[in-house]
């Protein structure tokens, strides 16, 4: 296992911040992708996992990793997330799902789009671990509403610098649901106001299909209910089916 090695305050360049509720099928998987893609950036980062309400052995996991860690008990990704930008050292922040791999070239990518002065941050494109016709079809009928509402953007992990991460109030609190295409959208909005890009890293990240593989490939085309929900994005309800209350979300 490759652990991620704790540095000074005066070297991390970049802050990864994973909610993390009961993670312990994924998360050291993830962990061994960000090693990985931190190799590129020896002594930079720092990894901070936000244990949420977490009963298995997530934090075991995460400190194996030399991650530091904080404890939230909300039930809001916004607040779970923000939380772990507060106490970021890092000038840039990346956010990762805990069920998601991020590939080597990320971390890198994102500081040199950073660093060139014209781009604001971005998101990355990536691909689900197993795909499928429902799955497709799935995400396609949330993709287009998504798209309508909030414009062409990526979004999975995204990076950004803290100073702005902060200047448009991070993740949105009041949001539950598809709060980080809420998020792109806002910070590719600050960032026309100066003149940058919103960028998008290709081929950034896989991510779990577990949402799939509890609920069935065609969840989306048999619940169309819940596209509406993601849409408000402030359903409790939905909220907690999603991501809340189910311990393998």
């Amino acid at each position: 296992m490759d652990a991620i090695v704790e540095k000074k305050s005066e070297d991390i360049i970049i802050s990864v911040i994973i909610p993390a509720h009961n993670e312990e099928k994924y998360i050291g998987k993830c962990l061994e992708s960000i090693s990985k893609a931190s190799t590129f950036l020896p002594g930079k980062v720092e990894v901070i996992v936000v244990l949420n309400r977490c009963t298995d052995r997530t934090e075991e996991i995460a400190k194996s990793f030399n991650c530091i860690t904080l404890i939230n008990n909300d039930k809001n990704l916004s607040k779970i997330r923000n939380a772990g930008v507060d106490i970021a050292r890092g000038e840039i922040i990346v956010t990762i799902d805990a069920d998601t791999l991020m590939n080597e070239h990320v971390l890198l990518k994102a500081q040199e789009n950073l660093t060139t002065g014209n781009y604001i941050g971005g998101g990355v494109t990536g691909k689900f671990e197993r795909m499928s016709f429902g799955i497709f079809v799935s995400t396609l009928l949330l993709i287009g509403p998504l798209l309508f509402k909030y414009g062409a953007i990526s979004v999975g992990i995204f990076w950004c610098y803290k100073k702005d991460f902060e200047a448009i109030k991070g993740f949105n609190e009041k949001m539950l649901m598809t709060e980080d295409a809420d998020f792109a959208k806002r910070l590719k909005a600050f960032g026309k106001t100066k003149g940058k890009k919103y960028g998008t890293i290709q081929n950034g990240m896989i991510t779990s299909s577990r949402k799939f593989d509890k609920h069935g490939d065609w969840i989306l085309l048999k619940r169309p209910k819940m596209i509406l929900a993601y849409l408000k994005g402030t359903d409790e309800k939905y909220a907690d089916e999603a991501y809340y209350e189910n311990q393998d979300r």
